[in-house]
């Protein structure tokens, strides 16, 4: 519609001042536009998750290794140079074992779970009956009988299946960072032919890059003292000569991938693996407040100092993005919840439009001010915002 259509519309909408105006059924149309929108792809998010999902790992993997990759090929020994062919096929490589070695790792820790945890079955079932038994010997009893109506054996077969699915995952993933690095060496040409401006593309490599240098940081300090947190409960459990040290170590080390519920999770379980193991409240205690000590210790001290500034999210907007995509992907959507809203806010504080949203999502409401003042136009806008 015209400026002249509109304008003529509204003359004619003036005579009935009851309907609704140009304007507003404008607005009313593009909101019901964006529900339908917004809607779609939410369809598409739950329907596709489990390619989606091995993009994204794909994609953070491919990321994590693409500067490794550009620094290897400019060194030399001698008159011999490491060719970009070359260094994408062997972080290629080494990808792919890592990923099957860790896969094979966690099928193995599932099997051995699922294996002995049938002997604790009767055992823990008392040990959680009788942490009721503080409030009232009926509410011990009404305990029992509802835990045993749970059929453990569904769940284990359950977690068995899902196991075994890992490998499959495994296997897309790495079909997924092998064509990526087949497409490599074509992106910027192709950036820049999409855009048809090379300054345009320039600028969205240098935002693209500014989102792997985030989320790389994230998760190098985030593995750093995940696997620290997984060796000191590893050597906790064995000090007490509990079973069941390496599942636990492993499983803290995955949980410690979700920011702040994933931590708690993980010490409320060695809590009662050690009450069920040693049937003494006070030593499941004991494990529990020193495990709460090494997680706080390392959660929330040494994390935040490794981290520094490289994330600058706000902790609001982390539930908020942990609940959402754990709603839409369930335990691996908590995983990539934070990397995805890093890259959301990296984006919209490039948007104009959208940096409203990116000043939600940032920890003190300047998003990316160096990043974005690297780009050209851009500097005296951002330095103006942040005064």
């Amino acid at each position: 519609m015209t400026p002249h259509e509109i304008e003529h519309a509204a003359a004619a909408e003036s005579v009935n001042p009851h309907r609704l105006s140009v304007v507003d059924r404008y607005r009313l149309q593009t909101w019901f536009l964006g529900i339908i929108a917004f809607s779609m792809i939410l369809f598409m998010l739950v329907a596709a998750r489990f390619i989606l999902i091995s993009l994204v790992i794909a994609i953070i993997l491919f990321a994590m290794t693409a500067d490794a990759i550009n620094a290897f090929s400019r060194l030399r020994i001698g008159s011999w140079k490491l060719t970009n062919w070359v260094a994408s096929m062997a972080a290629f490589t080494l990808i792919a074992v890592l990923l099957l070695t860790l896969s094979g790792l966690v099928i193995s820790q599932v099997n051995t779970v699922v294996t002995t945890t049938a002997a604790y079955t009767d055992q823990g079932i008392t040990a959680i009956a009788r942490l009721a038994a503080w409030f009232s010997p009926e509410a011990e009893a009404m305990v029992e009988t509802s835990i045993r109506s749970i059929q453990v054996s569904s769940y284990l077969s359950t977690l068995a299946g899902q196991a075994s699915n890992l490998l499959s995952a495994t296997t897309l993933v790495i079909l997924f960072v092998g064509f990526l690095f087949a497409e490599r060496l074509w992106f910027n040409t192709k950036l820049e032919n999409l855009l048809h401006d090379k300054a345009q593309a320039q600028r969205v490599g240098r935002i693209i890059h500014s989102i792997v240098r985030r989320v790389n940081h994230y998760l190098l300090v985030k593995t750093g003292v995940s696997l620290a947190t997984a060796l000191a409960v590893y050597v906790l459990m064995e000090g007490f000569g509990l079973d069941f040290a390496g599942p636990m170590a492993v499983l803290t080390f995955v949980l410690n991938y979700i920011p702040s519920v994933g931590s708690i999770i993980a010490t409320i379980i060695l809590g009662l693996i050690t009450l069920i193991q040693v049937n003494d409240p006070a030593t499941a205690l004991l494990v529990f407040v020193i495990a709460g000590m090494i997680q706080f210790v390392l959660g929330s001290v040494i994390d935040p100092m490794l981290m520094g500034k490289a994330l600058r999210v706000s902790s609001f907007g982390i539930i908020i993005s942990l609940a959402f995509w754990g709603a839409l992907w369930g335990i691996p959507g908590m995983f990539l919840a934070v990397p995805i809203m890093v890259a959301a806010m990296i984006v919209c504080s490039h948007i104009p439009s959208a940096r409203p949203v990116a000043v939600l999502l940032s920890r003190e409401g300047l998003p990316e001010i160096e990043e974005m003042g690297s780009v050209a136009g851009v500097e005296p806008v951002v330095r103006q915002a942040a005064e």
